[in-house]
């Protein structure tokens, strides 16, 4: 099964497999359309390839069939050497022995850029997160959510086109994840990102995106999506809404089928 974008494709996964040296095949056959400025999210099982493909997308690893196509004006190359792509982990991984402001100024100092050259650019992205007033504390002083706008800041610094997200707040609170829920979709609406979120949560997936995506268990494949058309901006008043009750119903269907359908 194929899943379509909203709009003209930006990033297009063709019949994508990847398997590892051990036998372990973690997809086969993905075929997804991600469109300019679309926020995708895709959900499913356990092991079914979800931070594979983004890892496929980023150039961290290279598939082992089938291809990945950008639309043209997309830089290519590994994140921090000048692509048009940033990625967000599931952990912030900052740098201990470094201050917020040291943090966020990493991918600029790896492509060679000084201090002074890129302190408009840092600071920026230090103020789109709300961090500017703790850009000279240490990560050891900073609360999970805290490090994971530290961690978003040093993705956004590099101005991305795409924006691939690794099930970012899964270890935060509720009230913290929420929080952040809302501020990335304003960062997106400002910015005019294309977003790629990973995440395990139907409800989170449903709250943020355009489209939910749901692959099935390993072999990763697609075997179903669900449209969210509630315009945004979005507030908690959508989370009590019949037309977010109904998306997140028709995603947990369609997890319940992924979790069923046996493997190719």
């Amino acid at each position: 099964m194929a899943a379509t974008p909203t709009s003209k494709p930006l990033i297009q996964l063709r019949d994508v497999g990847k398997a590892y040296a051990g036998g372990t095949t973690a997809l086969a056959g993905l075929n997804l359309d991600v469109g300019q400025g679309e926020f995708v999210s895709l959900v499913g099982p356990s092991g079914c390839g979800k931070s594979t493909a983004l890892r496929l997308v980023a150039g961290l690893t290279q598939p082992t069939a089938g291809e990945i196509r950008w639309a043209p004006g997309v830089a290519q190359g590994r994140p921090g050497q000048g692509r048009d792509v940033a990625f967000v982990f599931q952990e912030p991984t900052l740098l201990p022995w470094s201050r917020v402001w040291g943090n966020v100024y990493l991918p600029l100092r790896l492509r060679g850029e000084s201090r002074a050259a890129a302190r408009d650019r840092v600071d920026e992205a230090l103020q789109l997160v709300g961090l500017a007033d703790f850009h000279n504390a240490y990560p050891r002083e900073l609360s999970g959510g805290m490090k994971m706008r530290v961690a978003i800041a040093r993705a956004l610094v590099t101005r991305p086109k795409v924006l691939l997200m690794d099930e970012p707040f899964a270890a935060l609170d509720e009230i913290t994840r929420s929080r952040l829920n809302d501020d990335l979709l304003r960062l997106w609406g400002e910015q005019g990102w294309t977003v790629m979120f990973v995440t395990h949560s139907v409800y989170e997936s449903v709250f943020l995106s355009q489209r939910v995506v749901v692959m099935a268990a390993r072999p990763g494949r697609i075997i179903g999506e669900a449209q969210v058309a509630a315009p945004y901006p979005r507030e908690e008043a959508f989370r009590r809404t019949t037309e977010y009750a109904t998306a997140c119903e028709r995603v947990s269907e369609s997890l319940r089928r992924a979790v069923e359908e046996p493997g190719v």
